[in-house]
């Protein structure tokens, strides 16, 4: 779990947004009327569509380094 995507759950009101937009199928919606899970935290591309699409700005992602090095 450490490069996988943080949910504040202070901030999430359930929309599943962030599960619908994702590639990779890193968020799991168990729940309706609670946050999403991150099930598949290693198959996170980084893409930031979820951070960016997030009405709530209750999505921040860990970059890992390697990948930082590149930008």
């Amino acid at each position: 779990m450490k490069n996988a995507p943080i949910i504040d759950t202070q901030k999430c009101k359930p929309c599943g947004l962030c599960a619908q937009i994702c590639p990779t199928d890193v968020f799991s919606r168990g729940n309706p009327k609670a946050a999403p899970e991150i099930r598949y935290p290693e198959e996170c591309w980084h893409c930031n569509s979820c951070v960016l699409d997030c009405p709530q700005s209750a999505i921040t992602l860990r970059i890992p380094l390697p990948a930082m090095m590149l930008q």
